[in-house]
């Protein structure tokens, strides 16, 4: 069964490979999620949860892909990350590294450089050392800039 989550998403690039920095939320009102929940044996409300906890995503053509559970991220940190990628898209010709930290750790260091009528990035998603995953690097082709930042201010009005 799929059941659909909205929240907000930050999607870096148009499909896979991508990079995607979402919080996810469920609809209890969803039929899914109402049959869900009383097959648990759970009010649907308790089945969705919390819409509060952050994932960062990461998918590359080879199949290969992390999801890391960013439980101490911050709406104002996921803004900040947001509101810094759009300066460094404001310049299209220059080259940038931006990161993003969840409780002292490097989660996320995403590179961009000037490629056609925008940027393309090499996405490093670092999972804690805790988990005993390597790093995953994710290439991710040129995206243009009006897509890229209409994507990022599409991000920040859905924060709020």
């Amino acid at each position: 069964m799929s059941i659909a989550v909205g929240g907000p998403a930050l999607f870096i690039g148009s499909d896979t490979p991508c990079v995607a920095l979402v919080r996810p939320s469920i609809d209890p009102a969803q039929p899914e999620v109402r049959e869900a929940a009383e097959r648990a044996g759970v009010t649907p409300e308790e089945f969705a949860g919390p819409s509060d906890l952050w994932q960062l995503i990461a998918d590359r053509t080879d199949g290969e892909g992390r999801e890391i559970a960013l439980n101490d991220l911050s709406d104002a940190e996921a803004a900040a990350f947001a509101d810094g990628l759009l300066a460094a898209t404001a310049d299209p010709g220059s080259e940038f590294s931006l990161v993003l930290t969840v409780s002292a750790h490097d989660v996320l260091r995403l590179d961009g450089r000037p490629a056609g009528e925008g940027f393309a990035f090499v996405a490093a998603v670092v999972p804690p050392p805790s988990e005993g995953t390597p790093a995953l690097e994710v290439e991710i082709g040129p995206q243009s800039v009006a897509d890229l930042r209409a994507e990022l201010e599409q991000f920040r009005r859905n924060l709020g």
